[in-house]
């Protein structure tokens, strides 16, 4: 039986890839840009853009089980093609964002909740994994780290509990390989609330030095955030950050509670990734 795993350049994909490479699965990493892929020896490789349908055909062939990032471009045609592959099971990288009021029209939240509609009205059995923010989200703030520069926002006590990126991948692999996980619909945390205030004390904590942050309007925020996104998304996030000023996020499913395994912290996350925050 082999497993697709597309979006396989992502660190989230390359860790599914090593990790059902190492346990001796047959492993077909796909990419818009094959070429760019670093897999192990052994691991096929193959072509396959979401918006392409000419490349789905010979992706899936063989293919019994499939790890898919959500992109509504040619969901209906990638459905079509598994179905006639005989693709027996789908896990999808979803988000938390569609259990929010109005995800239909969030620009965030539709972008996922597309592609579950379209897989929750096929006939391939599916598994939605919905993750809240990951941890390396913080690698946004490396520049200004490594610059010695302030982290200027607009909440900075919006509380959420970042998931360690490993932690998707080895829930994503049980997913993928065992029975537990099978047909649901899993939102996934890390163990632990914390505001972004406090995501920059263990950062400073993990560099030895001070990170100063400056708290800043949400129009100032907004024009800062569209230099670099549509916006509509930096609206849409700006929302969701206000929302989680006002308490603890809470926790959901972990490692802890779906693997038996502690969840990785930010802690372990920002001492891997210290290097991505020094000065360039």
């Amino acid at each position: 039986m082999t497993i697709l795993v597309t979006g396989a350049r992502g660190k989230v994909g390359q860790a599914i890839v090593n990790r059902l490479h190492a346990a001796g699965h047959s492993v077909r990493a796909a990419s818009a840009n094959p070429a760019e892929l670093t897999v192990p020896a052994g691991v096929e490789v193959a072509e396959l853009g979401l918006a392409r349908p000419e490349t789905f055909e010979a992706a899936l062939r063989g293919v019994r089980q499939v790890f898919l990032y959500p992109e509504p471009d040619g969901i209906h045609d990638l459905i079509k093609v598994a179905e006639a592959a005989g693709v027996e099971h789908v896990v999808l990288l979803s988000s938390s964002s569609v259990l929010a009021p109005g995800a239909e029209s969030d620009p965030l939240a539709g972008h996922s909740l597309r592609v579950e509609r379209a897989l929750a009205g096929s006939e391939l059995t599916c598994t939605f994994l919905r993750p809240d923010a990951f941890a390396s989200n913080a690698l946004g703030w490396a520049y200004f780290i490594g610059q010695n520069l302030p982290i200027q926002l607009a909440y900075p006590d919006a509380d959420i509990a970042p998931i360690h990126p490993d932690d998707i991948a080895d829930i994503a692999v049980e997913a993928l390989t065992g029975d537990t996980l099978t047909g649901r619909e899993v939102t996934l945390t890390g163990a632990r609330s914390l505001t972004f205030r406090e995501q920059l004390a263990v950062l400073s904590g993990v560099l030895g030095r001070d990170i100063p942050v400056e708290k800043i309007t949400r129009a100032e925020a907004e024009q800062q955030m569209s230099r670099h996104m549509p916006a509509p998304m930096v609206g849409s996030l700006l929302d969701l950050w206000a929302a989680a000023s006002a308490g603890p996020a809470a926790i959901a499913d972990t490692t802890e509670t779906l693997l038996g395994t502690p969840a990785r912290s930010f802690e372990q996350w920002a001492r891997e990734n210290a290097a991505a925050f020094t000065q360039r």
